[in-house]
């Protein structure tokens, strides 16, 4: 039987420092020293360990999602704090000007808005009806 009793999420970057500003200092996230390089707390209890790599590459897909309550709010307040949201239109659903996509999946779903960290990483911020 498989039964682990806790799980977390890595990723690598070249800058290490330029992580830790960006998930400390924007997005508001405890970050502390490591064995491995970071550890990100993220809410709800989940760990993200960041590690270095001169061999990194940004991720190709949505590598961390965020569920807020107000997708309005947590984009004015992530635009506030410097970040830039991508469009995606080409993607087949439309973005408002704030780069919030209404009803995703068939616009039945969330809402979402994609951001990149230092290291060209997606996010996604969501907000589920």
């Amino acid at each position: 039987m498989f039964s682990p009793t806790t799980a977390l999420s890595t990723f690598s970057a070249k800058d290490l420092n330029a992580i830790k500003r960006f998930y400390s200092e924007v997005l508001d996230l405890e970050v502390s020293d490591s064995p491995a390089g970071l550890e990100i707390q993220l809410p709800g209890g989940a760990k993200v360990i960041v590690y270095q790599s001169d061999k990194n590459e940004p991720a190709t897909y949505t590598m961390l999602n965020f569920f807020v309550d107000d997708i309005d709010e947590a984009v004015d307040a992530l635009v506030e704090r410097g970040v830039t949201f991508e469009r995606y239109e080409d993607l087949g659903f439309p973005q408002d000007e704030k780069g919030i996509a209404r009803g995703l999946a068939a616009h039945n779903g969330p809402d979402g808005a994609w951001f990149k960290d230092p290291q060209g990483n997606t996010i996604e911020v969501l907000q589920v009806a």
